[in-house]
């Protein structure tokens, strides 16, 4: 295993200011809010989070809904600044966080290809070498000329996973896609994954099923109401969760 470190959480801690109260409508909510009438409530979703991962770890963020594990990777992927805290990234990231994140409805799957190559920092010369590849794994040959509001969420998952994963990105993230499709479909994308963290890429990776967990990584972050419980190795700590 390499020494370089890719991604590096010191002390990082997330606020967000919760409205305790609701509005009618957003006009209601701006009136308000200039009268400084709006009360809102802290809530942390994270809290002092550390941890290294170096090149070629595969490493699960596990723990129950609201421990803060998409916080965490959307921090890393620097859709979100901690409030506390510093991330540091050593090279190129593909983030697969939300299901058509960056898409445009309206576009047809093959438009958004090239749109969402643009957004993931690909050249359009690199988008045509690579998009027979991204149809054929997607599986999508016959829907390309298809608005992508007429795909179902399985067929999105598809095509945003067939594009986020093209080349060999330094950093993969990947957030709950996988729950998305059918079983036949989930284990091309785990082989396809594994096949990215054996040429180098840094895998980390989110899932609400363990024994996917385990059968991608190698190492564990486990969170627990905003806070890192455990950091190691997966086999040890998917027993204790599994078991807690």
């Amino acid at each position: 295993m390499s020494d370089k470190v890719m991604v590096k959480v010191e002390h990082v801690s997330m606020k967000f200011n919760l409205s305790s109260e609701k509005f009618d409508s957003f006009k209601e909510y701006v009136i308000k809010s200039l009268k400084n009438q709006v009360s809102f409530e802290e809530f942390w979703a994270l809290r002092d989070v550390s941890f290294e991962v170096m090149q070629g770890d595969a490493l699960g963020l596990i723990g129950l809904n609201g421990s803060g594990k998409s916080t965490m990777l959307k921090t890393i992927a620097g859709v979100l600044k901690p409030t506390e805290g510093s991330v540091h990234v050593n090279g190129s990231v593909a983030p697969l966080i939300e299901l058509g994140a960056g898409f445009d409805m309206d576009l047809t799957a093959r438009e958004n290809v090239f749109l969402n190559g643009a957004l993931l920092g690909h050249s359009r010369r690199e988008m045509e070498a690579f998009y027979d590849d991204i149809v054929s794994f997607s599986e999508l040959e016959n829907f390309m000329n298809v608005p992508v509001k007429n795909f179902s969420s399985g067929m999105v998952s598809r095509l945003a996973f067939s594009i986020a994963t093209i080349g060999v990105p330094d950093i993969l993230i990947v957030d709950e896609v996988l729950s998305v499709g059918d079983f036949r479909f989930q284990e091309k994308c785990e082989r396809r994954i594994q096949a990215m963290a054996d040429q180098g890429t840094t895998i980390l990776f989110v899932s609400h099923s363990i024994a996917q967990v385990k059968k991608i990584c190698d190492k564990i972050a486990w969170l627990e109401s905003g806070q890192l419980k455990r950091f190691g190795a997966a086999s040890d700590i998917c027993k204790e969760y599994e078991q807690s």
